[in-house]
């Protein structure tokens, strides 16, 4: 995906006004999160963590969270919307079975976002490309998620996703330099495509006082393809990922 597009989305932005009538207020959670979940993406360690956890809505019309990113419903029909966004990519450290590599600095991204939601169900596909760190190319994403209230206080979801990442995406992942070779002992590697990755996850949040809640969540993920063949995951770490936490959230 072109950056130059996204540029231009930005650039008509202002050009489209909320209609005047329109009433918004705020709303959304603010809390903390521990999380158990690898040292980077293919790695077989873990690593305990604990991280701050926002989600903020404006209306339907602005959004906030770490999943989904700064985003904007820009249109609206029925049960559908188109979104464009600002997220971040992580990148990767140079810590445990990587500590001899370079790291891979995270940055900014951005991209558009179609959504379908018509009941308990919500379906979307995105298209993202990164704008600064060390990692190009683009990222397509593929998710459906089944949300729904299953006893008083207690509200359940889980969802398969799927992750297509381009050529370019793939090398700065899990490409292994010459020099990363010579200073870790790996093998050096050099992907020739993109690779897809596999998800599931799923949680239960439950209501513990009209304020508060607590969520418990737990996903998996498969690495497949040149990814999967990467000296960074065959011969130092894991094609299946897990990930547990929980996060207590204080709502308004």
């Amino acid at each position: 995906m072109s950056r130059s597009f996204l540029y231009s989305l930005a650039t008509l932005a202002p050009l489209l006004a909320v209609p005047a009538q329109a009433q918004y207020t705020w709303s959304g959670s603010l809390g903390a999160s521990a999380v158990m979940a690898p040292d980077y993406l293919g790695s077989d360690d873990y690593k305990a963590r604990v991280l701050p956890d926002l989600n903020v809505r404006y209306g339907d019309l602005f959004y906030l969270n770490w999943r989904d990113g700064l985003g904007w419903n820009l249109i609206q029909q029925q049960d559908w919307s188109l979104s464009p966004f600002i997220g971040y990519q992580p990148g990767r450290d140079n810590t445990g079975d990587l500590s001899r590599f370079d790291q891979v600095d995270g940055g900014l991204s951005g991209g558009v976002r179609v959504s379908y939601q018509p009941g308990s169900w919500r379906y979307s596909l995105q298209a993202e490309t990164p704008l600064t760190g060390d990692v190009d190319g683009y990222q397509l994403t593929a998710r459906a998620g089944w949300r729904e209230k299953v006893a008083p206080n207690l509200r359940a979801s889980f969802g398969p996703s799927l992750v297509y990442s381009s050529k370019e995406w793939t090398q700065d992942m899990f490409g292994v330099t010459a020099a990363d070779a010579a200073r870790s002992g790996l093998s050096r590697y050099r992907p020739d495509q993109g690779y897809l990755r596999l998800g599931l996850s799923g949680s239960l949040n439950y209501r513990f006082a009209p304020d508060w809640s607590i969520t418990g969540l737990a996903g998996i993920t498969r690495l497949t393809g040149d990814a999967k063949d990467s000296p960074i995951v065959s011969q130092a770490g894991e094609a299946t990922q897990a990930l547990a936490g929980a996060v207590l959230s204080y709502h308004f």
